[in-house]
């Protein structure tokens, strides 16, 4: 006969039993949930998302998971989703569109889960959705949401991948989420600047403005002193993007004079205009141009400035192309202190003109350089000048020399002397002098490309607003100037050496202690430490390009 159970075991046996019962069921009910986060995740795609393919994350995405067992990480304790939610809706305040990271599909997906629609297919689909739009919101704002080179700018960040699963994980954990988006943001000054910009320009957008009434019948244009029916609302314009100061007095009646003057002034200042203070078309077509436009103009610079490598301390030479315009700075980590800034003359608006966007090492300056003639200039339009007119070769002060080796110069032209230069045996170089092609000086930074910064003779260009006239190099008006900022570690090199060197009639090479950075760039809005917002026109198209490579992403 059996043992006998005593009843106060039996009663143990069967409470135990029930607790084990009771886990079972919890545990069955966590499993469908992290089930169907495991299977979307290996299937690669989320239909709801506008970029549906998530395949690239999934490695990221199983490291955020897995350690949990594939729980879901945004729909437990303390509904953590909102937040993460809250920060996706702040997209554009950082320039970038909510859309691409399914905002709206989320809001209400989170609604329905809120009111009670919860299940475990709708939990995990939101779930790995909302992971799937931060890890893309985090690289959106660190590396940039399309490849340079899909726009034609020949950079590389160099910056390390982020540990997307890493950097999540630990923001909701300490609940510092928008620290966490902020944190991947570029560390540029310029970069703040331009989001406080947009915004101050999305709030102007929204404002309900008279539109500008035409010139008065007749005329092309109304100067300082003239009469226009526009000027209160052109007044009104003005002091919206802080052009005109808010207590400034109102001209009398439609009399263009006083505060408004400069005002204008200082629009077509910050537009890349001719700062005549003169209301012409291409003034008003700037202050009619829609707030909502400048704010798209911002947004497309932040993108650009996510594409740069982060720079190390010390001296960078800056140039924009839009802007026409080099900034040299004593520290890369404060542009508030410009030491140096000159106008300057960037390669054409054509193909195979137009200045390169790269990042450089400025190591050598040349002062009175030789110019040595491009093989694609001396096809297209050295021969063909040498065989009409055999004196330009002397007239020009430009000689021929062999590729190799080192024999004498030839000045004269002749037929043997086409037919080298045809051939590649010979090339041509101008002698340096006051009418030299590089003017007195060149700043060399290696490139396959053979871009370089350098002076002119034909100074009368930078007096145009637009100045897109070279090759592609890039022209200085003041050399001597830049000369002093990048040989300013040589006490040697004063600044009356540098002129005697810019004076002579042979070359002479300085090598600089540390290659200085030269960074080419494009963007069609600056901001600078003031705030003051500058826009300027996209000289090269360069703006809609963006625009088509965002759009098919």
């Amino acid at each position: 006969m059996g043992k006998r159970i005593h009843p106060h075991a039996l009663l143990a046996f069967l409470a135990t039993l029930v607790l084990l019962c009771t886990d079972a069921s919890a545990q069955t009910a966590v499993a469908p949930e992290s089930d169907q986060i495991h299977a979307l995740i290996a299937g690669g795609t989320l239909p709801q998302l506008r970029h549906p393919n998530i395949g690239s994350l999934r490695d990221a995405l199983d490291d955020f998971y897995k350690d949990s067992g594939y729980a879901p990480q945004w729909f437990g304790t303390g509904a953590r989703w909102r937040a993460g939610l809250s920060e996706l809706a702040a997209a554009p305040t950082h320039g970038v569109d909510a859309a691409d990271y399914g905002v709206a599909w989320l809001e209400t997906e989170t609604q329905a889960i809120a009111a009670g629609g919860a299940t475990p297919e709708r939990i995990a689909r939101a779930d790995v959705a909302l992971t799937v739009a931060f890890f893309r919101l985090l690289s959106d704002l660190h590396f940039g949401r399309v490849q340079p080179a899909q726009v034609g700018f020949l950079l590389s960040s160099g910056k390390p991948p982020l540990d997307l699963a890493s950097l999540v994980r630990g923001g909701i954990a300490t609940g510092n989420l928008h620290d966490l988006v902020v944190s991947v943001e570029p560390s540029f000054a310029l970069y703040r600047r331009l989001e406080a910009a947009r915004a101050r320009y999305e709030v102007i957008a929204k404002t309900q403005l008279p539109p500008l009434p035409d010139l008065p019948a007749g005329t092309r244009k109304v100067s300082p002193g003239g009469t226009y029916a526009g000027v209160a609302a052109l007044a009104e314009r003005l002091r919206l993007v802080g052009d005109l100061p808010a207590d400034a007095r109102q001209p009398e009646g439609n009399s263009y004079s006083g505060a408004i003057v400069e005002a204008v002034r200082s629009f077509q200042v910050r537009h890349g205009l001719k700062d005549d203070a003169v209301l012409g078309r291409d003034t008003l077509v700037q202050l009619a141009a829609p707030f909502d436009e400048r704010v798209r103009s911002l947004e497309l610079s932040l993108e650009r400035l996510r594409w740069l490598p982060t720079l190390r301390g010390g001296p960078v030479i800056a140039v924009n192309i839009p802007s026409f315009r080099l900034w040299a700075f004593a520290d890369a980590h404060d542009d508030s202190a410009a030491q140096l800034q000159m106008p300057v003359i960037v390669g054409r608006a054509v193909k195979a003109r137009e200045t390169p966007v790269f990042i450089g090492e400025m190591r050598y300056v040349e002062f009175s350089p030789y110019w040595n003639v491009p093989p694609a200039i001396l096809r297209s339009e050295t021969l063909p000048k040498l065989e009409r007119d055999p004196g330009y070769l002397e007239r020009e002060h430009l000689e021929a020399v062999p590729v190799r080796g080192d024999a004498a110069p030839i000045t004269a032209v002749n037929a043997a002397t086409l037919d080298g230069l045809k051939s590649g045996e010979l090339r041509v170089r101008q002698r340096p002098g006051a009418d030299n092609a590089l003017g007195r000086a060149k700043f060399v930074l290696p490139n396959t490309m053979d871009i370089y910064l350098h002076g002119t003779s034909a100074q009368q260009l930078f007096a145009e607003t637009e100045r897109d006239f070279s090759h592609g190099c890039i022209r200085l008006s003041d050399p001597p100037a830049l000369a002093q900022f990048v040989l300013r570690d040589k006490p040697e090199w004063t600044k009356e050496r540098i002129a005697e060197a810019m004076a002579m009639d042979k070359t002479t090479t300085v090598t600089l202690t540390q290659p200085i950075p030269v960074v080419i760039f494009y963007t069609t809005a600056i901001v600078d430490h003031t705030g003051r917002v500058f826009f300027q026109s996209d000289v090269y198209g360069y703006d809609h390009r963006l625009e088509q490579a965002l759009r098919t992403r």
